[in-house]
């Protein structure tokens, strides 16, 4: 028996998606309904800036339908903290928690995801600051995402299992301080994150020219193994697009959403149920 797959991008209200996704004449406030006729999931990425505000909560809720989910990225103050041996966990990840509750009351929630930079390195230290963000972010389901390979072992995959936080698996540069693609699991929550493969621009780009890439058909193909080796063991499995420049991340989302559901066969509107296509939501602009 399958289970869900959940695909999307992280992040949907972007100026230069329209044309290349949007209709080149939407607004802001009709991006999301847009969006949620396409995918069956994002990840948000505005709440690692800051705890989200009420409003924009339940702007999402009345925007996106009852099997839509949500995945938040956790707040910077969080999981970039200046010094890891400090004892005390920013007043953010409180925030956060009782920010996103009324999408786990909608059954829209799908994850938390932390996300540590390169200079967070495997040490006890770390391991330690690790458990106490963990801890100030509960009851919440999380997901942990490395950038320095330290983390890539046996050792890291039974602390996360003990924690039960789930393991990001990545499709990123192959630099050797980076992480390398796996099929890894260490809860009942698969997780994919799509980065591009822009070399050139890892370390000398922004937050812009470093995920800027455009995935081609056979770059994706492994992750068709990689994805059922997952599915397999999990509850659920979110596949987010990260290169977002250019309305990229949704173009290869769908391009992602059309191999799966090939994949599959005639089970795939039990894995990934289709969406609308594209053309015929321009009757939301009309």
């Amino acid at each position: 028996m399958y289970t869900m797959i959940y695909v999307g991008t992280c992040g949907y209200a972007y100026k230069d998606w329209l044309g290349p996704f949007y209709p080149a004449t939407a607004r802001q406030g009709e991006m999301l309904p847009y969006y949620a006729q396409c995918f069956n999931a994002v990840e948000i990425d505005a709440s690692y800036y800051g705890v989200l505000q009420p409003a924009t909560i339940a702007r999402m809720n009345a925007n996106t339908p009852p099997d839509f989910r949500f995945c938040f990225k956790t707040p910077q103050t969080v999981t970039h903290a200046p010094d890891t041996a400090v004892k005390r966990i920013h007043d953010d990840a409180a925030a956060f928690v009782e920010s996103v509750m009324p999408v786990i009351d909608a059954g829209k929630f799908g994850c938390a995801l932390v996300q540590f930079p390169n200079s967070f390195k495997n040490t006890s230290t770390t391991q330690e600051y690790l458990r106490r963000v963990v801890e100030s972010l509960q009851p919440l389901r999380l997901v942990a995402e490395f950038r320095n390979r330290e983390w890539q072992s046996p050792q890291t995959h039974a602390l996360l299992c003990d924690l039960d936080v789930g393991w990001c698996n990545v499709d990123m540069p192959h630099y050797e301080t980076l992480l390398h693609a796996s099929s890894d699991v260490t809860c009942a929550m698969g997780y994919i994150r799509f980065h591009g493969r822009n070399a050139a621009q890892w370390w000398a780009g922004d937050n812009t020219t470093r995920y800027d890439y455009d995935y081609q058909p056979k770059e994706l193909e492994p992750w068709m193994d990689r994805i059922a080796e997952i599915d397999e063991q999990v509850e659920a499995t979110y596949a987010f697009f990260n290169n977002h420049a250019r309305g990229n991340a949704a173009r290869n989302a769908e391009m992602f959403v059309d191999m799966l559901r090939e994949r599959y066969g005639s089970c795939a509107d039990s894995v990934i149920p289709k969406r609308a296509s594209r053309p015929a939501q321009a009757s939301l602009f009309e």
